[in-house]
């Protein structure tokens, strides 16, 4: 049976994680601060210090917050520019001698989470706000939901942010995402909104019936999903 070593790249941390066949994890998580600037030399470095604490894997999968196209970075921004036209895939892959494949990591976390019935909407509350929609189980690829426009002239992102969270305050920052919680049921429907990422905690009281908070570590074992695909 395949190990897979299961990377997160995130805006404020750098997790990792082996798990065997069926995405059980096998290793501790291990996480290091994301390097200040967090450029794609300084975090690669950081990764590949961390290869040490996880054993023997037979294969690498990385969620990465940005747009991942064919292995490349089309969009990082919670980290830094020298990002964009990175090949991800082929630059960890020569670090760690093994086959990689990568997708953005709201992405990896639906897959993670996903009961794999209608139409479900994960959210990632971190340092930025990643978002991913399945039909029936089924990825719908790109959507960066961050970007868009929320309210007040601000996006999603701008106003429920980890920056966002901080000159807020809990209180306030809650009451917005209980805002975008309505909001976003009306635009899409959804059968299950999964609400993940390290600020999801924080999200409490009152929910509607189909909102689902998932434990953060999803965003690692839903690595193991990369490698049942095609």
């Amino acid at each position: 049976m395949a190990t897979t070593l299961a990377i997160d790249i995130g805006g404020t941390g750098l997790k990792m994680i082996a798990l065997d066949e069926a995405g059980t994890p096998v290793t501790e998580r291990t996480r290091v601060l994301t390097p200040s600037p967090p450029t794609a030399d300084a975090v690669l470095a950081g990764l590949t210090g961390m290869l040490g604490s996880h054993g023997e894997y037979d294969r690498v999968s990385v969620g990465f917050p940005g747009v991942i196209e064919a292995g490349v970075v089309k969009t990082a921004a919670n980290l830094d520019p020298s990002w964009i036209g990175v090949d991800v895939v082929a630059a960890l892959s020569e670090r760690t001698g093994k086959p990689t494949r990568a997708a953005n990591d709201a992405d990896i976390q639906g897959w993670g989470v996903i009961n794999g019935k209608g139409v479900e909407l994960v959210l990632t509350l971190g340092t930025g706000l990643g978002s991913a929609i399945f039909v029936d189980g089924e990825l719908v690829p790109n959507l960066e939901l961050g970007h868009h426009p929320f309210e007040k002239g601000d996006t999603y992102e701008e106003r429920l942010g980890k920056v966002a969270l901080k000159a807020a305050g809990k209180k306030k920052w809650l009451r917005r995402v209980k805002r975008a919680i309505t909001q976003l049921e009306s635009t899409f429907n959804y059968t299950t909104l999964h609400l993940g990422g390290g600020n999801a905690k924080k999200v409490e009281g009152d929910l509607p019936e189909n909102v689902q908070i998932g434990l953060n570590v999803a965003g690692l074992l839903g690595g193991i999903a990369l490698w049942r695909k095609p």
